[in-house]
């Protein structure tokens, strides 16, 4: 028998079915439909400064120098989403692509081996970055901080400032080769087929069960404790994750970059600056995947531009500084920012609660 609600109750109801326009409410909400419109400008002036931009050949020559950058957003994205930062991506790619060339020095049957040494010591220093951050309660910029100076300093020490070795062709031709022979866009380079895999990959897994708890995560870590989720694993596991996507990001650029000690030099900022573009809120809980990627591709178009306009690069740095600046107000101003005021360190299970650690 179905059970009759008492007077003054109210029965509970299904929760109403989404809509596409509800749906597409909540994106602009998180800040994709601003930085889509934001893309969309941005590739307005480009077109008026280059009418020849969107043919096939410059398109994907674009999209090919723009995939590594999407990947290290992708992975900035799942830390930053958490409630963490990880400032040892640009490091962690310099030190991938010069370590890659001095290992396989030429030789195509040190490829293989060599990328799957490469994916192990990405794989340590994200789990050393999570363990460190999560159970050595150091705080994550600094944890970072500190794996950045590492490897800088570690690459320069071993290669006396100036690399050697090369990279093999089969190693570059994730980041320089592709489908040839395409109609109208004569290549599709492989960089934009990985970025458009791991893209989709990163907006399933944030639908699933982990992505959601990623998220609770970084909204209040203290109410996700209590709920049972073991939050430094979780976090652990978004650190891993940059790591590794920052090693795929490696090999990309390893087929179109020279192997030089500035290799991944900035990218770090340049990838915060993306997902921070993309309307992602530090301090995490707030933000989607299709964003950090929109907004990588705007940062990138936004390079392109300067170089058509004939500005310095040196002006890229302070660009970015305002992008963050502009960005964290904008959160800070609709109270969607929660920064922390304390090194935050949860419990890990309900029954040793720490209070006031909530964010709320």
């Amino acid at each position: 028998m179905t059970p009759t609600p008492s007077p003054g109750t109210r029965a509970p109801q299904d929760p109403p079915a989404r809509s596409p326009w509800s749906a597409l409410a909540a994106a602009g909400r998180g800040g994709t439909a601003t930085v889509a419109l934001l893309l969309a400008l941005v590739f307005v002036v480009i077109a008026t400064q280059n009418p020849s931009f969107f043919e096939g050949p410059p398109l994907m020559a674009f999209a090919k120098k723009a995939a590594p950058l999407v990947i290290l957003a992708i992975g900035q994205y799942l830390v930053i989403v958490s409630g963490e930062f990880d400032l040892s991506v640009g490091s962690l790619v310099g030190a991938q692509v010069v370590v890659a060339a001095r290992l396989i020095d030429g030789e195509e049957s040190n490829t293989l081996p060599v990328i799957g040494l490469m994916l192990a010591f990405g794989l340590v220093v994200g789990l050393v970055n999570g363990l460190v951050t999560t159970l050595l309660r150091v705080p994550s910029i600094i944890t970072t901080l500190g794996t950045m100076l590492i490897l800088f300093g570690a690459v320069r020490y071993w290669t006396g400032g100036a690399p050697t070795g090369a990279l093999s062709e089969s190693f570059r031709v994730p980041g320089r080769g592709g489908i040839e022979g395409v109609p109208l866009l004569g290549q599709i380079p492989w960089a934009l087929v990985v970025a458009l895999v791991l893209a989709v990959a990163a907006v399933l897994l944030m639908r699933s069960p982990w992505g959601r708890t990623l998220v609770a995560t970084g909204d209040n870590d203290l109410a996700a404790a209590f709920s049972g989720v073991r939050v430094w694993r979780v976090r652990t596991l978004a650190f891993v994750g940059s790591s590794l996507l920052a090693t795929v990001a490696a090999v990309l650029i390893g087929g179109f970059a020279g192997v030089t000690a500035q290799v991944g030099e900035g990218l770090e900022f340049t990838a915060i600056t993306a997902v921070v573009l993309g309307g992602v809120v530090l301090g995490g809980g707030r933000g989607t995947v299709l964003a950090a990627v929109l907004g990588a591709l705007t940062v990138e178009a936004l390079f392109t531009l300067f170089n058509q306009l004939y500005l310095p690069s040196t002006i890229q740095p302070s660009v970015q500084g305002l992008i963050i600046i502009a960005a964290v107000a904008y959160a800070a101003r609709r109270g969607g920012l929660r920064l922390p005021e304390r090194p935050r360190r949860r419990p890990d299970h309900p029954a040793e609660p720490e209070l006031g650690t909530s964010r709320r």
